[in-house]
C-alpha cells in the first residue's frame, strides 16, 4: 500500500500546467547534466525534447500572464513540487557532491 500523500494545494489550471511543465523540463535538464551522463546519445535525446517542453514551459507562463495571474505564489507552488516528488526530480540538475557520481 502506497503512503498517504499531503494532499496538493489549490491551483489554478495555469498553475499545475506550469509545475507540471516545470518538473518535465527538470527532469530532461537531469538527462543533460554532464556530471550525471551516462551516453551522449542519451543525453542527445534529452537535450531534444528539452527545447519543446521549454517551450511548454514558456507558453504555460505566457498563458498565466494572459489570464491576468502576475504572481507566482512561491510557498505554495514549492509545496506542489514537494507533493510531486520535486526535491527528487529536481536533484540530478545540480553537481553531486565532490567524488560522488
Amino acid at each position: 500500500m502506497l503512503p498517504d500523500l499531503p494532499p496538493l494545494p489549490a491551483l489554478t489550471r495555469a498553475e499545475g500546467e506550469l509545475i507540471d511543465r516545470y518538473l518535465e523540463a527538470a527532469d530532461l535538464l537531469g538527462r543533460v547534466n554532464p556530471a550525471h551522463g551516462e551516453d551522449t546519445y542519451r543525453a542527445l535525446r534529452a537535450a531534444q525534447a528539452l527545447v519543446r517542453k521549454a517551450a511548454e514551459l514558456r507558453d504555460a507562463l505566457a498563458s498565466m500572464h494572459r489570464r491576468g495571474e502576475s504572481e507566482l505564489h512561491g510557498d505554495t507552488l514549492a509545496r506542489a513540487l514537494r507533493v510531486l516528488d520535486g526535491e527528487r526530480r529536481t536533484a540530478r540538475v545540480a553537481l553531486p557532491p565532490d567524488g560522488v557520481r
